[in-house]
């Protein structure tokens, strides 16, 4: 994901937090984004979650950097599925997914009842994390599950733009098809969340009379 879907996961639970304020602390060694052919950061949600560590042990605990960076190294700052692997897939129960999202049990049954998210073999995704956790964060602003339907209508038709055109590719079935079908997948993917950002900032500034 881009530094901004980043900063748009985080500013609910610390309003503070800037795009300046999270390449400080990419420059000061506690995060370490990969980067794309060309030099844009790509974070992935365990980048996420070790920011929340860092703004949470900064806002409550008033902790230094220093000591912020050495209690990471000593584990602490890790989604506890991923402790230890970074490869390794997040696995909630339901318990689980309530206490790191900080829902409740009603939340959760209506994220699930509008089909904003479902359990896979009874457990629950980083994916199925972040949708509770960014619900969570609306849910001071009034809006809950039932509200967000237009959200997933529109997901679901980006998606559709995604399938019409790596079917094709899929079809072929020629050696590789797979990877180049996940490739062209994933590019399409960043650029219509591009979109879709651009199209509602403007819509806001719009609504805001700018």
């Amino acid at each position: 994901m881009s530094i901004g879907e980043v900063l748009g996961l985080l500013q609910g639970e610390f309003p503070d937090v800037t795009v300046s304020k999270i390449r400080f602390l990419e420059g000061e060694g506690l995060i370490e984004p990969e980067r794309s052919p060309s030099g844009y950061r790509k974070f992935t949600h365990l980048h996420v979650e070790q920011l929340r560590f860092i703004l949470t042990e900064q806002r409550d605990h008033y902790l230094p950097l220093r000591v912020i960076k050495d209690k990471m190294a000593e584990g602490f700052g890790r989604p506890r599925a991923l402790q230890g692997n970074d490869k390794q897939e997040i696995r909630l129960s339901r318990a689980e997914l309530i206490e790191a999202a900080s829902i409740d049990e009603e939340t959760l049954a209506e994220l699930e009842d509008y089909g904003l998210l479902a359990p896979v073999a009874r457990r629950y995704d980083e994916e199925a994390l972040t949708v509770a956790r960014t619900v969570g964060a609306l849910a001071r602003f009034g809006l809950r599950a039932r509200h967000l339907r237009a959200v997933k209508a529109a997901a679901e038709r980006e998606c559709g733009l995604v399938e019409q055109t790596v079917a094709p590719i899929l079809k072929r079935r020629a050696p590789g098809a797979i990877g180049e079908a996940d490739e062209v997948a994933r590019e399409l993917s960043a650029l219509l969340l591009d979109l879709h950002a651009s199209l509602v900032r403007t819509g806001v500034r719009s609504v805001l009379g700018r």
